[in-house]
């Protein structure tokens, strides 16, 4: 790591000496016609002949530093006519070229004049980067597509510090999914599943996303809730008319063609394209309020019915599909206002099969609990749909997205091995498994300005969601696997239970209205912005038993017991009841509200400053019941905070291509809802989660030092120093229950530290060599440090609500940040070509690899549990072929590393097992490819 510093450094001085040259300055300011001489951002000035480009700033303003001597600028912009003009410069001079650009013979049917939908382009976003005063790093459409990008989740994994951690999310600077926070075109939004903080962002492919903005640092007018990062996804907007479809397929090794197993009512083509559950619902007759009754023999007949029972059928995985559906219209009308609409469909598919070893230790001892050897099999939909309006005029624009996401996870477990140490090595649970979630957003946002010079401006925006996350009949079944389809069980005991888990979003409101003022000298360079945002909602859940009572059972066909159960139930062999308690039903109410003042200001030609401060009042209002009766009242938990946070944001331009920046805040952090809601989730291998209603939010206090410098406007390099401190950091644990086992929990440690280093370049080749022209070379890498110092006390409840003060259980008491890596590294090869004319291709081989982390902390004296590092390679190359015709292949996880986690043995009490593995499994070598067609 010493060395690859020093050559970081090294390279830094090169390139800042090699561009400090005695030369002269050609500059000036691009307006656009087609707006009444507005001035035109984002657009692109090259010296023709060479390589020295640039694009105009947000003012429309731009410079380039040459040699002495006689050229000619091509000014261009999408939808516009170029065109050219001689120059001649002279050293230490500045020739200022100002030029109009129009669309002249183009029209509507050949592209959409729209000048932010540039802010696509990696070059427009780093000049967006540059010119910043807040510390933050954006990736827009053309970046992910180049680098085979297909969802939101994956395009984030390659912004400095942001790793994807299996299926828990995104961690950036080590901190994992509940310190971050996400905003759909500025405005909140709900997550839709109570166990992730925010809408996992795989979920989100990059044909409905224009550019996603990550703020690593606060501002006043984003939500305090957030330490690692803010997330700001702003829909795809009209740039150009079109229509276009993708078509995709992909085979994965190991995956694909494999013996595949699925449950009765997935294995259909309402299962294919993620439609199936229906048959999964709580039976009617059970009624919305939990009880204890039996089923009567035709009730129980009914649910082992049809596809309503445990039989999984088994057939070989097909390839992975997606298709991919586009269409934009844009319509001039009169008196420079106009109308557009886009239209987005999306749906995607994919099998997968995980095989590995799955371990738990005995929570007191030293050796294993469970040691079972898991295969999994895995059918994941996703369909998402985008329509947005928007309506401009001069001085007004309005815009209409509703946002519809819908997800189903089909998945069969079975798990073969040691159960609760009883000494039978040949325990056989299947778990079938059903997670579905629907998601509908709807937006409305303004903008107005208020005078005609634009000074002055109103922006608002309000918003409406409903989300619903269900695991509607999580069966499962237990026993000992005597032969390959032979199953040996009793009834009774949990060996056959069935769940029924829903939690309902019924409604997220959420809503902005600010205020911005420029004023000052030199076309009012400063500007104050006042404004309010804030949501609210009101979330219930129900989570319900049905378990079975009765004799022995025994099937020599595993796949199939549902005609045994049958023949059971009309032998009154069997009887099935609920048996849920009165637990079952916990409703949430939560809302955050803030105003905010924020002033920038940029004074002495270098400095820019922008401070301000965010006062937010939340509340959270918890109604549950303990154990006792279903009639019982339920109780009221209520947290309420008011925060006051600061910010300050400071940039030094050190000359027209380098910055420091240095930026100051304290911000909040609320856990995710599953961790606090007073509910225990349980599996069949006997370990559960239990949330802790007792937890506290974090504070979080912040601090950036980075250096950056734009050689070219393609080109970065950037330095940062970061630290935080953190009060009451929320972590997960292992702790133990006399009835099942191992749990999984939440608690709040004491403190916390964190400090790190952030390196991060795009450099291209032609540097070293002329020939290597069309390559270019990115790489970004963090190191950190992390200290937790926990509390000697912690508050505990039990189901009943009684609240003790019990000693703290946790091995080390002073560790690493849980799910912290010390060091993390992405880097990408870029290499561009043209085969014909209009045959243009782009390759990128892109890596990414983290350091070991703590998954969980150790407790009872046993150590922590690691999660191992993990190298990803992915191989992209993207053709456009002609004006109709696209294809991109992928091959990614190329290594195909084993993925692990393991347990740590500097405890005091010593594992005494022959491996420490707890987890394993790996995904397999993908390859994908993809065919498009614009109309």
């Amino acid at each position: 790591m010493k060395f690859n510093l020093k050559f970081l450094f090294i390279t830094l001085f090169i390139c800042t000496i090699s561009i400090a040259q005695n030369k002269g300055t050609i500059s000036g300011v691009l307006t656009d016609k087609e707006t009444n001489n507005e001035v035109l951002p984002f657009a692109n000035i090259l010296i023709k002949g060479t390589n020295i480009s640039t694009n105009t700033d947000i003012d429309g303003k731009y410079s380039l530093n040459v040699n002495p001597g006689t050229y000619t600028i091509i000014f261009s912009f999408v939808g516009y006519e170029s065109v050219e003009k001689p120059v001649t410069v002279a050293a230490n001079e500045t020739v200022t070229v100002n030029q109009v650009l129009s669309s002249g013979g183009y029209t509507l049917k050949d592209v959409v004049v729209k000048s932010t939908a540039n802010k696509e382009k990696e070059t427009a976003l780093l000049l967006d980067q540059k010119n910043a005063v807040v510390i933050k790093q954006s990736i827009g459409a053309q970046e992910m597509s180049r680098k085979g990008v297909s969802d939101v989740e994956e395009g984030l994994t390659k912004v400095t510090g942001i790793t994807k951690v299996g299926s828990r999310g995104l961690f950036v600077r080590g901190l994992e999914d509940r310190y971050n926070n996400l905003l759909i075109n500025d405005l909140a939004v709900p997550s839709n599943s109570p166990f992730s903080k925010i809408v996992p962002l795989d979920l989100f492919p990059t044909n409905i996303i224009g550019v996603i903005d990550v703020y690593k640092t606060f501002n006043p007018n984003i939500y305090g809730d957030f330490a690692g990062g803010t997330f700001n996804i702003q829909t795809s907007k009209v740039s150009k008319s079109i229509t276009k479809i993708n078509i995709g397929a992909g085979y994965t090794t190991g995956n694909s063609f494999k013996d595949f197993l699925l449950s009765s009512d997935a294995d259909s083509a309402a299962g294919f394209f993620g439609f199936n559950g229906k048959d999964r619902e709580l039976p009617s007759f059970l009624g919305e309020t939990a009880g204890r009754s039996t089923f009567t023999t035709d009730q129980a007949l009914n649910s082992v019915s049809g596809d309503k029972g445990f039989n999984v059928n088994k057939s070989k995985s097909p390839l992975n599909s997606s298709f991919n559906f586009l269409h934009a219209e844009k319509f001039d009308l009169s008196n420079d206002r106009n109308i557009s609409y886009l239209l987005s469909l999306n749906f995607d598919n994919s099998y997968a099969v995980r095989e590995g070893v799955s371990r738990t230790l005995q929570t007191l001892g030293d050796k294993y609990n469970n040691d079972f050897i898991n295969t999994e099999y895995r059918l994941k939909t996703s369909t998402s749909a985008l329509v947005g309006v928007n309506y401009t005029t001069e001085r007004f624009k309005l815009a209409f997205n509703t946002l519809y996401l819908k997800t189903t996870l089909n998945s069969i477990l079975d798990q073969y091995g040691v159960l609760s140490n009883n000494g039978v090595k040949n325990n056989f649970i299947r778990t079938n498994q059903l997670d579905k979630t629907d998601y509908l957003n709807a937006q409305l946002l303004g903008e107005y300005n208020l005078t005609e010079d634009k000074n002055q401006t109103l922006k608002a925006g309000v918003s409406y969601a409903n989300t619903k996350y269900g695991q509607p009949d999580r069966k499962f079944f237990s026993g000992t696997q005597e032969a390959e389809n032979q199953i040996n069980t009793s009834y009774g005991g949990n060996n056959f239970l069935r769940q029924y888990l829903d939690v309902d979003g019924n409604v997220f409101v959420s809503g902005l209205l600010e205020y911005n003022l420029k004023f000052g000298k030199d076309a009012k360079q400063n500007k104050l912005t006042v404004g309010y945002n804030g949501n609210a909602s009101k979330m219930e859940s129900s989570y319900r038993f049905v378990a079975s009572n009765g004799g022995t059972f025994s099937s020599a066909d595993i796949n199939n017991i549902d005609t045994k159960i049958t023949n059971d139930i009309n032998s009154s062999a069997v009887f099935f009841n609920e048996s849920s308690n009165t637990t079952y039903k916990v409703k949430l109410n939560e809302s955050a509200n803030a105003g905010y003042a924020n002033l920038f200001l940029k004074f002495a030609e270098k400095f820019e400053l922008n401070g301000g401060v965010r006062v937010e009042s939340t509340i959270k209002e918890t109604y549950y019941r303990t154990l006792g009766s279903f009639d019982d009242p339920f109780k009221l938990k209520k947290y309420n905070n008011l925060y006051v946070l600061p910010s300050l944001n400071v940039k030094y331009l050190l000359n027209e291509t380098s910055n420091i920046r240095f930026a100051a805040s304290k911000t909040y952090t609320k856990p995710v809802v599953m961790e606090s809601f007073p509910i225990s989730y349980i599996n069949a291998d006997n370990t559960s989660t239990q949330g802790n209603s007792l937890l506290k939010n974090s504070d979080n206090y912040n601090v950036d030092l980075k250096y950056e410098i734009f050689p070219t406007n393609k080109e970065m390099m950037t330095f940062g120093v970061f630290g935080k401190y953190i009060d009451n950091p929320i972590e997960r644990t292992f702790i133990a229950n006399a009835t099942s086992g191992t749990v999984t929990t939440f608690l709040n440690s004491d403190n916390a530290t964190l400090f790190g280093a952030e390196v991060e370049f795009l450099l291209g080749l032609n540097r070293i060599s002329e020939n290597l022209e069309h390559f270019s070379f990115g790489l970004n890498a963090s190191v950190m440090s992390t200290k937790v110092n926990v509390a000697a006390t912690y508050e505990s409840q039990d189901e009943d609500g009684n609240i003790t003060v019990k000693n703290s259980i946790e091995t080390h008491q002073t560790r690493s940040l849980q799910g912290a890596s010390d060091w993390l590294v992405n880097s990408d090869l870029k290499y561009e070509f043209n085969l014909a004319k209009d045959w243009t291709n782009t390759m990128s081989l892109v890596y990414g690899v983290f350091g070991k982390r703590i998954y969980a902390v150790g407790t009872n004296g046993q150590d922590n549990t690691y999660e191992l590092p993990v190298s990803q390679l992915d191989f992209v190359w993207g053709s456009k072929i002609s004006e109709h015709f696209d294809v991109k292949f992928t091959a990614d996880n190329l290594l195909n590393p084993e993925r692990k986690l393991e347990f740590g043995n500097n405890g005091t009490v010593k594992v005494d097992e022959p491996s420490l593995l707890a987890n394993s499994y790996k995904k397999g070598v993908g390859f994908s490819f993809k065919v498009g067609y614009t109309f």
